[in-house]
Parts: C-alpha cells; structure tokens; sequence
C-alpha cells in the first residue's frame, strides 16, 4: 500500500503536534512543581536570635512539635544583634521566620528590615528576665552596687582629683587602671577583676551596658557635668566596656559560661537569671545595689538589672510557611506564659495580666509593628 506525498506530511505534522504537546504539558508539569515547591520551600518554621530566649522558645517548640500536626521548629542561638540581621535580611523561605531578642528591636534594625522588604513584623513581648553577675558557691557572693559594676568595667574612668567644674570633661579621663575589686570599692575582695561576659551581637550585652553601666556611670558625681556640657562623650564613656582582660568576650553559650565559673571560682559572670535559677546548685548570684537576684524581685522590679524579652513574627511567612499563626497561638497561651505557665517554671518572669492579653490580642490579630 502506498501512501501519497500529502499523506505522510498530514501524518508527520500530526505526530510533531502531539510531541509538542506533550512536551508543552512537561514544561508546564515542571514548571507547576517548581512553583510549588519555591512556595513552600520548608516544612518546618526557622528560628534564631538571643541566647537567652533561646532555652524559653526551644521549650515552646518542642512542645508545639509534640502535640500538633506541624514540625517541631528549628531553632539557632545566634546573639539578638546576629538574630535580627539574618530575620531582617528579606523575605522568603531562605530566610528566618521568628527572632528572639533580650531587648527591643531597634529603629537602625527596621530601617534594615524595610531596605529589605521585611515591612510586616509582629512584635511580641513574652516575659522579663533578669542580668544577672554570678560566680562559683566555692568562691564567697558578692554583693555590688552599679557604681562599682562602671568603676570595675568602663573602658575609662575619672583621673584622681578630678574637678567636676572643670571644662573639656573628655581630656580629665584616663584608661581603667583597677586592677583587683578592692582598689574599686574596700568592701570587696581584694581579689583580680575578672569578668566572663557577652559579645556585642548580644543583647543581654546591650541590657547590660544600659541598666547597670549607664546608670553606674549616673552616679559618679565627677562625671555629671559631663553629663550636660559633652552629651556625646558622656554616653560614650558610659557604654564602652574595657578591652585590657579584666572583661573576657565568653560567646553565646551561657550553659558553657556557668561552666567556666565553676572552674574559676575568682571570676564573675554575666547572663540571664534563667540560667542562673537552673544551675543554683553550682552558682550564685551576686546583690546589685543591695538587691538579690530572685524571681520576685525582678517580677515585683526591685531587682535594677531586668530587661524584657520579645519574639518578632514575619507576618508575609504566614502565608508560607506552615504552622508560625498556630505556633505564635502556643507562645501566648496563658498555660505557656501565665503566672503559673511551664515557662514561669524555667525562670521566665510572667508579664501583668493587661500586658499578656495585649500581646496575645496583637498574636491572634496578626497586628504588625508602625515603623
């Protein structure tokens, strides 16, 4: 049988169409699939930021893991500063979903989130906690007023006879020579200053310099007309922690750093009182301005080192990443962050009523912050 010329063109036609087709509906299979899969890149929610949150949190998630349907998060202690600048760094799943923070998120940090199109954030503030400086039981406690915490710590402090009237404040500063905790105040040990303490990605660190340096440093009469005439330089001297060894960068890791306290019963330490409340058979915690460091003082705020703590939701996640509105539910139920609440029971300080069903109110709404 013979098939004429136009026959064979209609049957090759026929067969490239089909081909094409096919091929078409291949290209729009994989192209569907990879749509798909971009737009739900993870399965599980992606965590990071502060130390000191990180021990809270990681309960939640294991928890949330454990009694619903949804991947227990994964969870990274990256410092609040470190934190926040991978969660601000942009939208997608390549990026954090939540960060934790031991202090409140800063404007320079969401100018950086909006450079970035990370306009949509929900702030929530879980709990308080306090700093607390802590060393070994071997070793006798220690009890410090803020002033002696900036004396044993400033990068610089006021020469001897230094006159308060005098003009150019800033040239009448000299570099921290103390050497051991007497030469700061007689009451103390005459002991070596020796302080383990966080990086400046930390934001117990920042907690730290603001609560305890800063308002140490109000207190040196020497320094107020700095105060008025050289605002700039004040807050300077203030802030700046010394570098000479008396003040030792220990990491992110407050577990090793309690660790490390109970090798050098002579040093002293600086972390959150959640650690400490875990570990008070092997550490104590020193007074501040004769106020011991205990839940009810820091709750009550008699305790003058104490900070709050927040968790700061992606909102433009919700729609992509599975279980974040049902985790951020977890966080802010009141058998979670109540006064009876498992996480009070770790050392989490509970919020006022008012205050937790505020933020619970912004968790549910998916309120996001003004910039």
């Amino acid at each position: 049988m013979f098939m004429s010329m136009n026959s064979i063109s209609v049957i090759v036609h026929a067969a490239l169409l089909t081909n094409l087709r096919l091929a078409s509906a291949a290209v729009l299979a994989i192209t569907i699939g990879m749509a798909a899969a971009n737009a739900q890149a993870r399965d599980h929610i992606r965590i990071v930021g502060s130390s000191t949150v990180y021990p809270f949190v990681t309960v939640v998630a294991e928890k949330f893991g454990k009694s619903t349907n949804f991947r227990t998060p994964i969870i990274e202690a990256t410092g609040s500063g470190g934190g926040l600048k991978l969660f601000c760094a942009g939208v997608g799943a390549a990026h954090a979903d939540f960060a934790n923070t031991s202090r409140r998120i800063k404007k320079s940090e969401l100018e950086k989130c909006k450079q970035h199109g990370v306009t949509d954030i929900i702030e929530i503030k879980i709990g308080y906690d306090g700093i607390v400086l802590a060393n070994s039981k071997a070793a006798p406690r220690f009890s410090l007023t803020r002033k002696d915490i900036f004396r044993a710590l400033a990068k610089q402090t006021p020469k001897p006879n230094f006159n308060s009237n005098a003009s150019g404040g800033g040239e009448l500063l000299a570099r921290n020579a103390y050497v051991t905790w007497a030469e700061v105040n007689a009451a103390l040990p005459a002991d070596k200053i020796e302080v383990l303490g966080p990086p400046p990605t930390s934001g117990t660190r920042d907690a730290f310099v603001e609560l305890a340096m800063e308002e140490g440093c109000s207190q040196v009469e020497s320094l107020h007309s700095m105060r008025e005439t050289e605002p700039a330089t004040y807050k300077v001297v203030c802030h700046q922690i010394r570098e000479d060894g008396a003040f030792i960068e220990a990491g992110e890791n407050d577990n090793l750093l309690v660790r490390k306290l109970v090798k050098n019963p002579k040093a002293l330490g600086i972390f959150g009182f959640s650690f400490l409340d875990q570990n008070t058979d092997v550490v104590q915690g020193s007074l501040v301005d004769g106020v011991p460091p205990e839940f009810e003082n820091i709750a009550d705020g008699s305790y003058p080192i104490s900070r709050p703590l927040y968790v700061y939701a992606k909102a433009a996640h919700l729609r992509l990443i599975p279980g974040m509105a049902e985790l951020m539910a977890e966080l802010t139920d009141e058998d979670t962050w109540g006064d009876e609440g498992y996480l009070a029971e770790r050392g989490l300080i509970p919020m006022p009523p008012a205050e937790r069903a505020a933020f619970r109110a912004a968790a549910q709404q998916q309120t996001t912050m003004q910039f």
